[in-house]
């Protein structure tokens, strides 16, 4: 067990070390990197295209890189807002890591993009242990999965700099209690900023590319007491529960399963499947 811990602290330090180059890199030439977690379902592929669409509009150079355990469909949904747009296929794989993600820009993030969306695999548990790089870390909760979810993901939750509700509109429909679900997330994360929005609707389309672009211009982001903590003692992130294992390339598991790879784990085989229609600006 203690090896399996060992282990896991290093392969997020090195992720680590990976993510602060990897985000001075990208600020160097002017890129914000904006991570979306979520769960699967949630409404954020629906949401992140309006956003694209806004931003096109207004003339902000924007992409999008999307990871999928195993579909492209994302990736076509996002390229009909007209910014380039990549599939990150997993093969099975929960989480994004930097390295992985740097792999995947390198030769494809065209040098003028001012923002990058990475709308991360859908799931609240590995991807929040992950720092990918970037600037502003959004969590995305649709009304329809309950007002607890913040305490039941409260890594996902507590190292969220912004906390967004999505599918508004059927709020009532489904007796959506806002003031509860405000003070779970308040709970793990004081001070965090919650907005409310629907795709559907139009209910807060643009805050989060405002935030978006306010991180870029270098304005204060929110900064959870989780992440102050695990600053003061190192990487110590936590997942939200255990199961955690080291495992050869080989294995197999689905995208709920929690897991830390070995230093030297190739993710070479999280093939780069891009569509040239998904690419297409």
């Amino acid at each position: 067990m203690c090896r399996v811990v060992d282990l896991r602290q290093a392969v997020l330090a090195k992720n680590d070390v990976a993510a602060q180059v990897l985000r001075a890199e990208l600020t160097a030439r002017g890129t914000t990197v904006v991570n979306l977690l979520s769960s699967p379902g949630s409404g954020k592929t629906a949401l992140l295209e309006r956003e694209l669409l806004l931003a096109r509009e207004r003339g902000v150079a924007v992409a999008a890189l999307t990871a999928d355990l195993a579909t492209e469909n994302d990736a076509v949904r996002l390229a009909r807002s007209g910014v380039p747009v990549k599939q990150v296929l997993t093969d099975g794989l929960c989480h994004l890591e930097a390295g992985m993600l740097g792999r995947h820009l390198d030769g494809w993030l065209p040098e003028d993009t001012r923002l990058l969306f990475v709308e991360n695999v859908g799931n609240l548990v590995c991807p929040a242990t992950y720092d990918l790089g970037e600037s502003l870390r959004v969590v995305l909760a649709s009304v329809t999965e309950g007002e607890d979810k913040p305490l039941k993901y409260p890594t996902a939750f507590g190292l969220a700099q912004l906390v967004v509700v999505t599918k508004t509109d059927i709020a009532r429909a489904v007796e959506f209690d806002e003031d509860a679900f405000r003070a779970h997330v308040q709970q793990v994360n004081p001070g965090v900023e919650v907005v409310l929005t629907s795709a559907r609707a139009g209910e807060g389309l643009g805050v989060l590319l405002d935030r978006a672009l306010a991180a870029g211009a270098g304005a204060a982001t929110h900064t959870p007491v989780m992440a102050r903590q695990q600053q003061s003692h190192g990487h110590g992130h936590g997942h939200d529960h255990g199961h955690d294992h080291v495992h050869g390339p080989d294995h197999d598991h689905g995208p709920d399963h929690d897991h830390v790879h070995g230093p030297d784990h190739d993710h070479d085989h999280d093939h780069p499947h891009v569509q040239p229609a998904a690419q297409s600006r």
